[in-house]
């Protein structure tokens, strides 16, 4: 089963005051934290292994994932985004592809790793973006990020949101000379060569980015 990313190192700057004692990835969501709700995914679909990043706040994370069998990436200097903080881990996760998942995420329906590894085709794609539209992407705020074309490959610019979760190869991630830098430098990459995909979640789907966003996550999940 391919390896899981769990990107858990940021500030959490919109999620404020929460995030003032805390780290965002512990905020509950109807009484389970950001990233157990995560690691749920990851378990579920048989990921392994999983690695957690940490920068902000990042004992609180390593203390709350103690006696589990997941690895810890830290970043105790520079937070290095995305991009970096994959490249950072790839001792840990081993040879690609690898699965992505950022915890600030509230998803129902089919588990999105689980349909991610069921559409994967590594003869055509290097990178395959699980979205939502952008009208049924709850609590989003801003427009789409990406279009597809008619052989659901990736454009930039369009009605649908980048959802929160990938299977991507990482090799191209040696060719960028930054070492803080996000992932959208080798999405722009792969779109450029025809390799990256996206595939619709067809669940519910909360982006849990600020404060408001809970009781609309937590309702979702009532439903």
């Amino acid at each position: 089963m391919p390896p899981l990313m769990i990107f858990a190192a940021g500030l959490g700057t919109r999620m404020r005051p929460l995030t003032d004692m805390r780290p965002k990835p512990l905020i509950e969501v109807a009484g389970r934290t950001l990233l157990d709700r995560a690691l749920d995914l990851g378990h579920s679909a048989g990921a392994d292994p999983i690695v957690v990043n940490t920068h902000y706040l990042g004992a609180q994370i390593e203390r709350h994932l103690a006696g589990q069998d997941i690895a810890i990436s830290p970043e105790p200097g520079q937070i290095l985004d995305t991009g970096g903080g994959l490249r950072q881990a790839l001792p840990l996760l081993g040879p690609g592809p690898v699965m992505t998942l950022n915890p600030d995420v509230v998803w129902t329906g089919p588990n999105v790793l689980g349909a991610l590894q069921s559409a994967w085709d590594g003869d055509r794609m290097d990178a395959l973006l699980a979205l939502v539209p952008l009208a049924r992407a709850t609590a989003r705020q801003g427009a789409g990020d990406f279009a597809l074309d008619g052989k659901g490959r990736l454009t930039r610019s369009g009605n649908f949101v980048y959802a929160g979760a990938q299977i991507i190869r990482p090799d191209r991630l040696a060719e960028i000379p930054d070492r803080v830098f996000s992932l959208n430098r080798l999405w722009d990459l792969l779109i450029a060569e025809g390799r990256a995909y996206g595939m619709v979640h067809s669940g519910g789907w909360c982006d849990v980015g600020y404060p408001a966003a809970i009781p609309l996550a937590e309702a979702m999940l009532h439903e």
